[in-house]
């Protein structure tokens, strides 16, 4: 009986130890990769937004960043957590 309780414990730590390795760490990783990338937004960076909206970053405020989007210079402010990616994305660039 002891033996298989050593087992049980032994397989359990080595789920958990599977599970951080393959889903938490390069989640972390992911994560702080991408608001490194977005404290070190400045105005006339390209960007691509969650709704897929490309356009320039004309200002950076606290919580919010204002991006031109167009030949027509509409501006629109959106939500840091908004911001995808930097860089236009692939499919823009394709059409």
């Amino acid at each position: 009986m002891d033996n298989s309780i050593i087992l049980l414990i032994a397989l359990l730590v080595f789920y958990i130890l599977i599970f951080y390795f393959l889903k938490m760490r390069p989640d972390k990783k992911r994560k702080k990769e991408q608001e490194e990338m977005k404290k070190a937004l400045v105005p006339g960076d390209a960007v691509t937004m969650i709704d897929g909206i490309v356009g320039n970053i004309c200002a950076v405020k606290e919580k919010t960043v204002v991006v031109e989007t167009g030949a027509d210079r509409v501006r629109l402010e959106y939500a840091h957590w908004a911001i995808m990616d930097k860089g236009v994305a692939i499919d823009q660039v394709q059409q």
